[in-house]
């Protein structure tokens, strides 16, 4: 629910199911490069059977604390970003949903998150943990298709009330995902 949700809503409306499209095109591809970086740069973690259970217990506590942070922040106003590209402008609308899913630092540290979780839940496994994160993009484009699609029927539902609900409860969702995980990593140990 932050700037590039709201982003995508509004190129959605304003200006069509391809260019919103590409809009997320470009934040996809942040996304993937935020999952390469954060693999490579904690891969020799993954390798050392002994840290498996420490890992669930960081990543855990990485998605607990941006859970908290997402619920202290719910009810801040959400800065309202402009899309002016033009219709037919697609590489910008990718470039623009690029630059702000790359410049959001909550979005880095919740994929580093999931990605220290996710590799040893793959064996260690380059090929499962390539297929792994290949499925949740997967999932998240087709989800973001939905919000394109339905985008000019949520209008009328998006109002202050609604969003610091959604928020609410993507937060809460988050904290006790990240408390599972850091019971899990525990127990196990």
């Amino acid at each position: 629910m932050g700037p590039v949700f709201w982003v995508l809503i509004e190129t959605s409306i304003t200006k069509g199911f391809r260019a919103a499209v590409a809009f997320d095109m470009g934040v996809v591809f942040a996304d993937i490069l935020f999952i390469v970086a954060t693999y490579y740069g904690s891969v020799k973690l993954f390798l050392s059977e002994s840290n498996k259970d420490g890992l669930f217990v960081l990543g855990g506590t990485i998605i607990f604390l941006f859970g908290v942070y997402s619920w202290l922040t719910r009810s801040k106003e959400e800065e309202k970003i402009e899309v002016t590209e033009s219709k037919h402008n697609y590489f910008g609308l990718a470039a623009k949903g690029f630059a702000i899913n790359i410049f959001n630092v909550g979005v880095f540290i919740f994929w580093g998150g999931v990605t220290i979780v996710a590799g040893p839940s793959t064996g260690n496994d380059p090929l499962n943990f390539v297929t792994f994160f290949a499925i949740v993009l997967l999932s998240y484009f087709i989800t973001d298709l939905g919000k394109i699609v339905v985008a000019k029927q949520l209008k009328v539902f998006i109002n202050e009330k609604t969003i610091v609900f959604v928020k609410s409860l993507l937060a809460l969702i988050l904290v006790i995902s990240g408390i599972v995980l850091i019971i899990g990593g525990l127990e196990a140990s």
